[in-house]
């Protein structure tokens, strides 16, 4: 059975800091919150 993920809330997004590699927050269904070591903000689907 697949583990469920629950979607992102604006304020986990909000408060997604650069760290010293990229970040990865999965929002589900293949969709993910990358944050980068610079501070960008990027929406992919894998």
């Amino acid at each position: 059975m697949p583990k469920r993920i629950l979607p992102l809330s604006d304020a986990q997004v909000s408060k997604a800091k650069p760290a010293d590699k990229d970040i990865k927050l999965f929002d589900g269904a293949g969709l993910f919150l990358q944050v980068t070591p610079s501070g960008g903000q990027l929406w992919r689907f894998k």
